[in-house]
């Protein structure tokens, strides 16, 4: 009968220190509302054929940056291509003919990720365009050694709603699993192995 009561114990911790299924979970699609600049952030304005006028621009404490021949252009609480589309209205309101503007978002510093649990370096850490997850904890110095690769949670918060997502980083990194996408604002937790 001990042997039994052993067994049924055994089978039944195996059990559930096991990996959490995998959430189905977004895909790298675009985020509008991720993206409306703040003071701090960079950003890279291109003009097609006018290399003196395209480069990095940071907000400035005013919402705003200085651009050749047109001046002030606000970007506080504007998203790349409403920025976009000022400059390229206002350059091709007497100074180019049908500009090509392009604006890249380099750093969203107004806009942080936090990493937290069973890494190395638990930190926050600007957003920038395009950030995975495995990006994300390579940045905080990777998994310690009692990491839970494949149980690591995200939190999100979407019109005040959260939503969380158990992400298989470990199959990430061997390719069997799709990547995880970060958003502006994300929590990322590595919990801890409980053997």
């Amino acid at each position: 009968m001990r042997i039994l009561n052993f067994i049924v114990l055994v089978v039944l911790f195996t059990m559930g220190c096991g990996d959490p299924p995998a959430s189905e979970y977004p895909t790298q699609e675009a985020h509008t509302g991720d993206a409306t600049f703040a003071p701090g952030d960079t950003f890279e304005v291109r003009i097609y054929r006018q290399e003196d006028m395209s480069g990095a621009y940071e907000v400035s404490g005013e919402g705003t940056i200085s651009f050749p021949l047109i001046g002030i252009v606000e970007a506080k609480g504007k998203t790349p291509s409403q920025v976009e589309r000022e400059i390229h209205d206002r350059l091709a309101d007497g100074y180019l003919k049908n500009p090509n503007v392009s604006v890249l978002v380099k750093e969203l510093k107004s806009k942080s990720v936090s990493v937290l649990g069973e890494v190395s370096k638990p930190v926050t850490l600007v957003f920038a365009d395009g950030m995975t997850i495995v990006d994300v904890i390579a940045r905080a110095g990777g998994f310690t050694a009692m990491a839970r690769k494949n149980a690591v949670t995200v939190t999100r918060t979407t019109d005040q709603k959260k939503t969380r997502y158990t992400v298989p980083v470990a199959d990430i990194g061997n390719g069997k699993a799709d990547n995880f996408f970060i958003r502006p604002g994300d929590v990322i937790n590595i919990p801890r192995r409980v053997w």
